[in-house]
């Protein structure tokens, strides 16, 4: 067993552990990477079968690939997809792009604030029918309280600071200080009834090894992520107007595997061209502290 079966049997289990433990499960699936890889894995752990719903938050401002990709493996794979808005903040304007707030504020709105009324069943949520390939909108649904995320430790500051089994609380917030410990693999899924729960597969993946086995998988991404001959590829998948393409001539994930290990990002962080990011030190953790994916 080399290092990428031991990563996908430690996922695989904590998918196992997960579906076992809560009842309310959904999996986020922001459509990069990291979460696709998540989707892969949750297919191998039931066996080519998914046993909760797909959850993606749409901001209106998605790079329209994104979305186009979403839509064909969705129905491909035959996912039961919710799609979650703030609609409100859409129509009214509110938003960074038109000017009216700053780039974390717009993603308080678009994100945070639209997962956590998707997740309560407090927003409407438009639903993928996995068998007619069509979208319908259901009103007051049943709320998930337990969340499947494909957050990794090495991504950024504050998602090192996450447990496999995270306990948040009842409108999404995260209390980083009241975390339990989780020590030799062993880890706490007893919570009490209700108990709002993040789970978090991917936690110990590197960039390196996502991409690693994506090659030794075949797993189809998007195409955002490889240069289409202009010596530019994204390596982080937001929206458009706060999302930059880093410089690159990766045309194949052979290639962004050799410039992984070549260090050429050794200094430069993976969100780099995150705009959000930069707008304040410490932004991504105030906004996950209240409920951000």
């Amino acid at each position: 067993m080399d290092y990428l079966d031991e990563l996908e049997s430690q996922s695989i289990y904590i998918f196992r552990e997960a579906y076992r433990s809560f009842k309310d499960l959904v999996m986020l699936w922001s459509i990069g990477k990291d979460s696709t890889v998540l989707l892969w894995l949750a297919r191998k752990a039931f066996f080519g079968h998914v046993p909760f719903p797909l959850m993606h938050i749409d901001t209106s401002f998605k790079i329209p690939e994104m979305i186009e990709y979403r839509d064909r493996f969705a129905r491909q794979w035959k996912l039961k997809l919710i799609v979650g808005m703030n609609r409100e903040a859409i129509d009214s304007r509110q938003t960074f792009p038109d000017g009216a707030v700053s780039r974390l504020q717009c993603c308080a709105a678009l994100k945070t604030e639209a997962l956590r009324h998707t997740l309560s069943g407090r927003w409407p949520r438009r639903i993928l029918d996995p068998d007619s390939g069509e979208f319908y909108t259901v009103e007051n649904g049943p709320p998930f309280t337990g969340v499947i995320v494909g957050a990794r430790a090495d991504e950024e500051g504050s998602r090192s600071k996450e447990r496999y089994f995270s306990p948040r609380g009842q409108e999404s917030d995260w209390e980083v200080s009241d975390q339990p410990p989780e020590l030799w693999n062993q880890f706490k899924t007893d919570f009490a009834p209700g108990t709002h729960v993040r789970i978090h597969p991917l936690l110990d993946w590197t960039e390196l090894n996502i991409w690693e086995y994506i090659q030794r998988e075949n797993i189809p991404v998007v195409s955002l992520y490889f240069d289409q001959g202009y010596g530019r590829r994204y390596r982080s998948l937001g929206c458009w107007p706060c999302t930059a393409p880093v410089e690159s001539t990766a045309k194949t994930v052979a290639e962004i595997i050799e410039e992984l290990r070549s260090g050429k990002f050794a200094h430069i962080a993976e969100r780099s061209g995150r705009q959000q990011d930069k707008e304040d030190g410490s932004g991504l953790e105030t906004l996950r502290r209240s409920g951000y994916m």
